[in-house]
């Protein structure tokens, strides 16, 4: 495996050398990766990041080009020499809905380590966690119908294209055409042809021919290569017909331009009078879940949507606001809280070593209200909870008939793997799960009801009262 120690910022580099030569190298730092926006997430790509820190190693080349940019020393050389990863990482499950300001990964390790890992950490972990986003407004925009992950030729790079894959059949799409995806993790694999197919042959029906004669129990034709209701249906239909008189059953077509409302209407008049009501429509070109809202609305007549360049590149928001940010360091042996003030509202960060727990009502069994607490904080045995708004304290609420869910979970220990890592379809699983927990209001694409993430009264205060020191110094 090519070495991905250099995977990261220069300035991380250069703080390292700094903590060395500063007798901080064995200060315990905590870190929490979170993000900053205002709509829920899906934590994706933590596998990725456990294998990429678990496995991080300097190689000779690596120590060699760092010498040559003459701005680090032999001392601090020797020590990326023997690095390795001897921290603990905490985390919330892949697939799982996450909000603003919650940490989702946690690092508590030597400063020196916890720093080195920030660039890849967020790269990995920011990619995914968008395109799982992404794709799970997708799939519930398109509710029962099926939804194919036509991404990679869009994607920023090889890699990017297979995470992509992975990261949208975890959020509920259902196939990916991405073959090597696939293959690594399991995803069903989808396709037929291109119009570059159609445009060989001499004729569109006489293409439709031979690939109906090489896939005559799987057959889905494009139809919008010329001209959709005057050539493509029509030829599909008499390619059907054929089929159909020797056994066979087509499976539909797809249509990837035009006014997908209204030829997908007109399709599916010309496959029901000809005897193909069964016969599936699936629509692709540029979609994503406000296309499929739209389409719905229009009662267009399609069965499955594939999406590619809308979901690789989540073109309204292209990109997770998602920061590792400073929690807690140690002094004397014990973990003193961090804080970042800001004029910015926004970027004040939560201090302290701290967990998440969902809140439940007992009687629906569907959450209510998250809460970002000190690790220490245990809630279990009381009757009642009151949360409250952080930014807004007097917005309150007391919850008698509920039970709580630990999201963070303990996952490397010591530099060592304690967590049994899920396989993606059992990511997937989860995910619908975990989606399925929330109402309606929250996840519809316009106007979102906000859901509560409160702090609790300890981390609360604790925040408040950093925020006055810094305000004094």
């Amino acid at each position: 495996m090519t070495s991905k120690a250099l995977l990261t910022d220069l300035y991380q580099l250069t703080m390292m050398q700094g903590y060395s030569k500063s007798q901080m190298l064995d200060k315990v730092a905590v870190f929490d990766v979170f993000y900053r926006g205002t709509n829920h997430a899906i934590a994706c790509g933590l596998e990725q990041a456990l294998e990429y820190v678990l496995n991080l190693r300097f190689e000779k080349s690596d120590l060699e080009y760092l010498w040559s940019l003459k701005m680090f020393d032999e001392d601090f050389l020797n020590l990326l020499k023997d690095f390795k990863f001897s921290g603990d990482i905490y985390a919330i499950k892949e697939g799982t809905v996450i909000f603003p300001q919650e940490p989702f990964v946690t690092i508590k390790a030597r400063l020196f380590e916890a720093q080195l890992i920030e660039t890849a950490l967020l790269s990995i972990l920011n990619y995914q966690t968008l395109v799982a986003s992404k794709a799970a407004k997708v799939v519930y925009s398109a509710k029962d119908k099926l939804v194919a992950d036509f991404s990679l030729r869009r994607a920023q790079g090889a890699e990017a294209g297979v995470q992509s894959s992975r990261a949208a059949y975890i959020a509920g799409v259902d196939a990916t055409s991405n073959v090597l995806a696939g293959k690594m993790f399991d995803i069903p694999v989808t396709g037929t042809h291109a119009h570059a197919w159609v445009m060989s042959f001499d004729s569109e029906l006489e293409a439709f021919r031979a690939y109906a004669k090489t896939y005559p129990d799987s057959c889905l034709l494009l139809v919008d290569t010329y001209d959709t209701l005057n050539s493509g249906v029509p030829n599909a239909i008499t390619v059907f017909k054929e089929l159909a008189s020797k056994g066979h059953k087509p499976v539909g077509i797809r249509l990837d331009s035009g006014d997908l409302a209204y030829l997908s209407k007109k399709a599916r008049e010309m496959l029901d009078e000809a005897g193909f009501s069964e016969v599936k429509i699936f629509a692709s070109g540029d979609i994503d879940e406000n296309i499929i809202i739209s389409l719905e609305s229009q009662h267009a007549r399609i069965d499955g949507f594939g999406v590619g360049t809308k979901l690789v590149s989540n073109a309204e928001t292209p990109s997770l606001n998602g920061v590792y940010k400073l929690a807690a360091i140690s002094e004397g042996g014990v973990l003193v809280p961090k804080l970042k003030a800001s004029n910015t509202l926004g970027k004040i960060t939560n201090p302290g070593f701290k967990k998440v727990l969902r809140i439940y009502d007992a009687k629906t069994n569907k959450a209510e209200a998250d809460l970002i607490c000190l690790m220490e904080e245990n809630f279990d045995d009381l009757e009642e909870l009151t949360i409250f708004d952080p930014r807004c304290p007097y917005k309150r609420k007391t919850m008698s008939n509920f039970y709580t869910k630990t999201l963070t979970t303990l996952v490397v220990k010591e530099g060592k793997l304690v967590y049994d890592l899920p396989s993606v379809k059992d990511i997937a699983s989860f995910h619908k799960e975990s989606y399925a927990e929330f109402w309606d209001e929250y996840k519809r694409t316009l106007n979102p009801q906000k859901y509560k993430v409160d702090l609790s009264q300890k981390l609360f205060d604790m925040k408040n009262d950093l925020l006055k020191k810094c305000l004094l110094s």
